[in-house]
C-alpha cells in the first residue's frame, strides 16, 4: 500500500487591529470612566506630582443634613450628568469661549475619601484635602490668574478648586482652607436657605451644632468670612425677623427669590446650593423649597459675575435619589461648566455677533 503524504500550507494573513482600522478608543457620551466631562482623572491627594490650574473635586459628605440625606452621591450624580460634555466640545455662545482652551490645565481630582461615621473626622479630612490641593504649584508656565498672587498671603499664585458636594456643611472646611491662603473670604451664596442659624433643636454637643444650616455662623465666629457676603435666592421659612438680624450680624446681605422679578439679574468664594433652583426643575435635593429661580436665571446671574476675584466655587446638595431622569444632575453639571468658564473669564461675557436670521422673531 502506497503511503500518502499531505502537506498543508498555513497562510497567515495580517489581521487589522482596532487602532489601525478605527483609530483611538474614543469614549461615547454614555461610555468610559466616570470623570467630569471626560476630563483627565487623577487621584490628586495620593499622587502629589499632579499639577493643575483648576481642579474639579468631589466631596461625598451628607451627615450634616437636617432633612433628606443622599448628597454623598452628589459628586457621582454631577459627573453622570456631565457625560454629554467634553473638553473638545465645550464652546458656548453665552460665554463666547471654551473654558478648556484658555490656557488653564483643568482636571478631575476625584473624591475626598471622607468618613461617613465621624463628622469631626470628616470635616478635618475635607480641610486637609482642600489645603493639600491649594498648596500645589500651578501647571501654567506663565501666570494664569495674576490677581491670585496679589490676594494670597504668601504672594504666589495658587490653584483653584470647583467642589461638588455633598451637603452644604462641606463649605466650612473649604473656608478654613481658603482662609489660610487668602484671609477672610467674601461669599456669594446661592441658596433657598440662610445657613446662618446658631443651631438646631437637640444640638447639645459642640459637634452637633455644625451642620448644613449653621456652618456660616460657625465660619463667622472663626473670622473666616468678611462682612461683605451676600445670599441670593432666599425663600425659606424663618422663625421670625430675629433670623434676619442674626444673618446681618454674621455679615450677609440677601436677595430673595422674588427680587429677580423686580430688579433683574444683578476676593470671593462662589457657593451654590442646587435648591436655589425651583424643585420643579431640580427635584434631586435634600431640602426643597417651592418658588425658586429657573436654571436659565441662575446661569445668567453667574455670567454677570465674571471679572470678580473668585478663589473657588462649589455646587452642593445634589441628591440623586430624589432626582428624575437626571434633570438635577444634568443641571448641576452644566452649572459646574459655567463655574469653570467664570474662573477663566476676566470680564463678563459678551455674546458674539449672531447671524442675522437669529434676530428674527419667530412664532
Amino acid at each position: 500500500m502506497k503511503a500518502a503524504v499531505s502537506v498543508f500550507l498555513l497562510l497567515v494573513h495580517s489581521q487589522e487591529t482596532w487602532l489601525s482600522k478605527y483609530g483611538k478608543q474614543v469614549d461615547q457620551p454614555f461610555s468610559g470612566p466616570l470623570a467630569f466631562s471626560h476630563l483627565t482623572y487623577a487621584r490628586c491627594l495620593e499622587d502629589e506630582s499632579v499639577d493643575f490650574d483648576i481642579a474639579v473635586l468631589g466631596i461625598p459628605f451628607d451627615t450634616g443634613t437636617s432633612y433628606r440625606p443622599g448628597a454623598r452621591f452628589g459628586p457621582y450624580g454631577i459627573r453622570s450628568g456631565s457625560r454629554r460634555q467634553r473638553d473638545i466640545h465645550a464652546y458656548t455662545l453665552a460665554w463666547g469661549n471654551n473654558p478648556y482652551e484658555q490656557g488653564f490645565k483643568i482636571i478631575d481630582c476625584g473624591d475626598v475619601p471622607v468618613s461617613p461615621f465621624d463628622n469631626a473626622l470628616a470635616i478635618n479630612q475635607m480641610e486637609v484635602a482642600y489645603s493639600s490641593l491649594l498648596a500645589r504649584s500651578i501647571s501654567s508656565k506663565v501666570p494664569a490668574w495674576k490677581e491670585g498672587a496679589v490676594l494670597a498671603k504668601d504672594g504666589r499664585e495658587h490653584p483653584r478648586i470647583v467642589s461638588m458636594g455633598g451637603d452644604h456643611t462641606v463649605v466650612l472646611p473649604i473656608l478654613r482652607a481658603l482662609y489660610k491662603i487668602y484671609g477672610p473670604i467674601a461669599v456669594i451664596h446661592f441658596d433657598a436657605h440662610l445657613d446662618t442659624w446658631t443651631g438646631h433643636p437637640g444640638a447639645v454637643t459642640e459637634q452637633s451644632r455644625f451642620n448644613h444650616g449653621t456652618f456660616f455662623y460657625k465660619a463667622s465666629q472663626e473670622g473666616l468670612i468678611s462682612n461683605s457676603s451676600i445670599h441670593a435666592g432666599i425663600r425659606c421659612k424663618l422663625l421670625g425677623l430675629d433670623d434676619v438680624e442674626n444673618d446681618k450680624s454674621v455679615g450677609f446681605h440677601f436677595i430673595t427669590s422674588d427680587d429677580i422679578d423686580d430688579h433683574g439679574v444683578p476676593r470671593n468664594h462662589r457657593a451654590l446650593d442646587i435648591d436655589v433652583i425651583d424643585p420643579g426643575l431640580a427635584p434631586g435635593t435634600g431640602t426643597p423649597e417651592a418658588g425658586g429661580w429657573t436654571s436659565r436665571e441662575v446661569k445668567r446671574i453667574i455670567r454677570g459675575l465674571a471679572g470678580l476675584n473668585f478663589v473657588g466655587a462649589d455646587v452642593v446638595e445634589v441628591a440623586p435619589a430624589y432626582d428624575h431622569a437626571e434633570v438635577t444632575g444634568t443641571t448641576a453639571a452644566d452649572i459646574v461648566h459655567d463655574l469653570l468658564s467664570l474662573l477663566v473669564s476676566p470680564v463678563p461675557s459678551n455674546k458674539p455677533d449672531q447671524p442675522e436670521i437669529w434676530s428674527r422673531y419667530e412664532l
